[in-house]
């Protein structure tokens, strides 16, 4: 899939594009664990998710057993990955995080299904691109816990039935879309992760500074990171700490709207939370297309990169802030993008 390489023929792009919602290995996944809630009262957002998953987990509890599975969908760096862990903190287990092109093999799901204890946590991300061969052996591991394989072929076959600890399952995935539905039927919590809004994001950003150990900060600079975080914690999260870095090396450790607008000015960060790979899509559909209607392959084969690239990681935010419109001939601008370009 696209996102393994969201830059076309340049992976080095993905590291510097600060606003990219997918996660990044090394150390931002250190300090993004670090700044994670661990209880489900410190998670911020998502309320009737958040809701749902209290009620579930009261229940599970009660009666002893493991929560029921649970498929989240929506864009990434929405916090799949954190609930995730705080399932298997409430339910005083272990989270077991794997993805789907990870698991290439029966055997590498079979392996890790049978270390699993009761009412631990099995976490897919990326569950779409399970293989079906793989995908086989979910289906009677969510339902009986257990999974049965072949042993030799021909007259000698045999199935062996493997029993399992009863677990729970948490799939993510940014394109439901293409979940076969056998798989989706047998979730019994599926909740699609909306986009945080400013508020939701400023509390984050507080919590954060905090357990970042920083000075407390203005609200004008919390409201000024938020604003350009494009509805998602994670990008809220990493422009936090650009901004502290920059305060304490440029600013002598001084953060005000001033440091904010020059340390994400440099970044190529603007007060939307556009870079320059969204304003770059923004003029191929301009200048290229006359502002549209065109087709996403058109536009990533101008851009030099892939339609799918495109469609999860650029587009999502342009169409919720009302720049990009869908129709039946293609992508095409609104006005506010035309007003947006024209004064930059």
């Amino acid at each position: 899939m696209a996102l393994d390489r969201p830059f076309g023929d340049n992976p080095d792009m993905a590291r510097d594009r600060v606003v990219t919602t997918t996660e990044r290995p090394g150390q931002e996944d250190v300090a993004n664990h670090a700044l994670r809630p661990q209880r489900l009262d410190e998670y911020i957002g998502q309320g009737e998710l958040v809701e749902r998953l209290r009620i579930a987990l009261d229940a599970g509890r009660a009666r002893g057993e493991p929560m029921e599975h649970v498929l989240l969908h929506g864009p990434p760096g929405l916090g799949k990955t954190t609930l995730a862990h705080i399932i298997a903190s409430e339910m005083g287990s272990r989270a077991y995080v794997t993805s789907g092109p990870a698991l290439t093999k029966a055997a590498d799901l079979i392996g890790t299904l049978t270390k699993m204890q009761v009412r631990d946590v099995l976490f897919i991300d990326e569950i779409h691109r399970l293989p079906a061969a793989v995908e086989e052996y979910i289906y009677p591991a969510m339902e009986d816990f257990k999974v049965d394989f072949t042993v030799d072929s021909g007259m000698h076959a045999k199935v062996v039935s493997i029993r399992l600890k009863p677990f729970t399952l948490i799939g993510a995935t940014t394109r439901a879309g293409l979940l076969t539905n056998p798989l989706r039927s047998r979730f019994g919590i599926a909740h699609h992760l909306e986009f945080y809004e400013q508020p939701e994001l400023v509390s984050i950003i507080d919590r954060a500074s905090r357990m970042l150990a920083m000075r407390a900060l203005d609200p004008v600079v919390t409201e000024a990171i938020a604003a350009r975080s494009r509805g998602t914690p994670r990008v809220a999260l990493r422009l936090l700490r650009r901004v502290r870095d920059f305060a304490q090396v440029r600013a002598a450790g001084r953060l005000d709207a001033d440091v904010v607008d020059a340390a994400l000015k440099l970044e190529g960060v603007d007060r939307l939370g556009l870079d320059e790979l969204d304003r770059k899509y923004l003029r191929t559909i301009q200048t290229t297309y006359e502002g549209g209607p065109v087709g996403l392959e058109a536009i990533a084969a101008t851009m030099g990169d892939d339609g799918d690239t495109l469609e999860d990681v650029i587009e999502p935010y342009l169409l919720r802030i009302g720049f990009v419109s869908r129709t039946r001939q293609g992508r095409k601008l609104t006005a506010q993008a035309a007003d947006y370009l024209a004064n930059r």
